[in-house]
């Protein structure tokens, strides 16, 4: 069993309407919950199949670096429409940075139809899948700070969020 999917979705409906905040975080997402959180709204799935995964990263040379995430929620993704709505605690205010990946198929590999976002919603193509930090670093202060994320897909030689 993988490590995220032992603390399953700790889930709270923030109010009447709106999706579940999801994750093992989800508390700290709460109105005066009094620490420094990111919550995570992940917009534009291809498919409601597979895996969702949001890890927060520092804002520095450490951003993307294999193992060096702060926190990681890896869930299947929820069936539906709209978005996936995930807290992401912070060790503290400062400068950090969020990247999702959707996992399509749920094989835990990467793959040519996989999504990916990021804080900030850069820009990607196939020869810069990895966005520079300081187009996705993002300030977070004590409390909850909201960050919107589109997922992107490849489609022929261009990588881009869905199309309605």
């Amino acid at each position: 069993m993988a490590k995220g999917a032992f603390f399953l979705a700790i889930a709270f409906a923030a109010a009447p309407g709106f999706a579940q905040v999801l994750g093992p975080d989800a508390a700290a997402c709460r109105p005066g919950a009094g620490q420094s959180a990111v919550l995570v709204s992940v917009n534009g799935f291809k498919e409601r199949t597979g895996r969702i995964r949001v890890q927060l990263y520092r804002a520095n040379d450490e951003f993307l670096a294999r193992g060096r995430y702060l926190q990681r929620i890896d869930l299947p993704v929820s069936g539906g429409a709209g978005p996936m709505r995930f807290c992401v605690n912070a060790p503290a205010p400062g400068r950090y940075a969020i990247a999702v990946r959707h996992d399509v198929d749920g094989n835990g590999s990467s793959g040519w139809n996989d999504g990916a976002g990021f804080s900030r919603n850069p820009s990607l193509s196939l020869t810069r899948l990895r966005p520079n930090v300081n187009a996705v670093a993002i300030d977070v202060g004590r409390g909850v700070t909201p960050v919107n994320v589109v997922l992107n897909y490849r489609f022929g030689l261009s990588i881009h969020p869905v199309r309605g």
